[in-house]
């Protein structure tokens, strides 16, 4: 007697109705994250005429948003562990909605500052609540697509911001960029009302009438608590100098305050078995952002600089970067699913290793320039589509929006380290060289660092027993009446 298999369905139609509506509502707010985001790079001339900052002040003001980061990411992430992912990722886009649309207000430096401190936060929590929101929606088998497709979403703000200033801002002027923070708000009320909860916490947490607290460490005692306020505040105060002129001459000392605060911070979340894991993901993070942020940030001081590439043309590459990740996060998605998700991240890196240094031989072709940069972000920074199913898989459920929040966050103050990295290795060599130098550097780091699981082998070190993957599909047990329950 001969038995048939079933007939596999297409991947996409694995995905219920309600889970792609789930992550087109996280995606959409993806997208937006990625516009609010590159706002102010795009009206900083502008703003800075209008009230007479130095190119310091004016740095600041992107900077800014990194100081509250990781606070935000840790505690809205919480919110998520306790109360749900959906109401913390509608908290999350109602927090950088109200400080885009308050940027519109701003009458000096300091208020619009202020502003891009709440931004920041709300941008922190929105990372961890959409990525664990959709990748516990949807099936195991296809959260690496779930992980790249979200994260595909913020380039698509990017390119969007981009055609939106060129239509608003020569007639109506900068302040209306910003205005058009108030249409996220009106998405996050939908959100609340028409969504449903994410299955998979859903099932481990508020099914088992669990109150999880990721912050308990922080406050078993009365001691404790005083000494990690004290040290919020140490934290945000050093960070604050580094990234603004007040910290002149001093960045060194705040930098090694504010890593050594930040650090305590990781070694009593994750406690006696998790700390390691902690801080080794953090580095890890760190060195992504490093390896991938020079060039998002200096790439059109390059152009322009070193090429003498007009305003259209490097508008055109950046076209091409822009697409390029995109792209490079759907592939990625794919590639997670099909190899694994550090094998896929470890070896993309790998090829990208082919693009770096021709990208910056490229002098005065700008369509071989375009197509170069295009590979060369699809398999660096579109990579990065993995990165919320990379860390997720390392944490549980109960605490993974806080873990996530908070590693992915403080790594992310590699990304403004990096600007001001490649700018003081381009004082001893060319613009190019250097971003090259670094971008290639910092990859073959984090190829190590991923592709050896460097943090889950180091973890394994204090806590023996952890679970190698939180998010990836359960197998039957050997019992037939007695299968595990896949997440579908």
């Amino acid at each position: 007697m001969q038995t048939s298999t079933p007939p596999t369905l297409p991947w996409y139609r694995q995905v219920s109705r309600t889970q792609w509506k789930s992550f087109f509502a996280a995606w959409i707010g993806y997208v937006l994250d990625g516009f609010d985001f590159v706002l102010i790079t795009l009206v900083l001339t502008e703003i800075s005429d209008e009230f007479g900052l130095s190119t310091v002040q004016a740095a600041s003001l992107i900077s800014g948003a990194f100081i509250t980061r990781w606070l935000g990411g840790a505690v809205l992430g919480a919110i998520g562990d306790r109360y749900g992912r959906k109401l913390s990722m509608v908290l999350s886009i109602l927090l950088y909605s109200v400080g885009t649309f308050a940027c519109g207000f701003a009458w000096n430096y300091t208020s619009l500052f202020a502003a891009r401190l709440a931004i920041g936060m709300g941008m922190a929590g929105e990372y961890s609540a959409s990525s664990t929101y959709v990748m516990e929606s949807w099936p195991a088998g296809l959260r690496n697509r779930a992980s790249g497709f979200l994260i595909s979403g913020f380039s698509v703000g990017s390119v969007l911001a981009a055609q939106v200033y060129n239509w608003v801002v020569p007639s109506l002027g900068w302040r209306w960029m910003f205005y058009l923070g108030l249409i996220p708000i009106a998405i996050a009320l939908w959100m609340r009302r028409a969504l449903p909860e994410a299955e998979e916490w859903t099932e481990s947490v508020a099914d088992k009438g669990a109150k999880p607290n990721p912050f308990r460490p922080l406050f078993l005692t009365r001691a404790r608590a005083t000494a990690n306020t004290v040290l919020v505040v140490v934290a945000t105060v050093s960070l604050f100098l580094v990234f603004t002129p007040g910290g002149a001459g001093l960045v060194p000392v705040l930098s090694v305050i504010a890593g050594l605060s930040l650090a305590a911070f990781a070694v009593q979340l994750g406690g006696k078995r998790g700390w390691v894991l902690y801080l080794s993901m953090i580095v890890t993070l760190f060195f992504a952002f490093l390896y991938s942020w020079p060039i998002q940030a200096l790439l059109p001081t390059y152009l322009k600089t070193e090429l003498g590439y007009t305003t259209d043309q490097v508008t055109d590459v950046l076209y091409f970067a822009g697409f390029g990740t995109m792209v490079g996060c759907w592939v990625a998605g794919f590639l997670g699913d099909r190899l694994g998700t550090k094998k896929a991240y470890a070896l993309t890196l790998l090829a990208s290793l082919a693009f770096v240094y021709p990208v910056f031989a490229v002098q005065n072709n700008l369509m071989l320039l375009g197509i170069l940069l295009f590979l060369l972000q699809a398999t660096s920074f579109g990579i990065s589509g993995l990165l919320p199913r990379y860390i997720g898989g390392h944490f549980p459920t109960a605490s993974r929006g806080a873990a996530l929040g908070f590693t992915y966050n403080v790594g992310a103050l590699g990304g403004a380290v990096a600007p001001v990295l490649g700018a003081h290795l381009a004082s001893g060599m060319d613009l190019g060289r250097a971003l090259a130098v670094l971008t290639f550097a910092g990859t073959v780091i984090v190829v190590l660092l991923v592709g050896f699981d460097v943090p889950a082998r180091l973890n394994r070190l204090t806590d023996p027993d952890a679970e190698r993957d939180h998010l990836a599909e359960v197998a039957p047990t050997a019992t037939a009446d007695a299968r595990v329950p896949v997440n579908r």
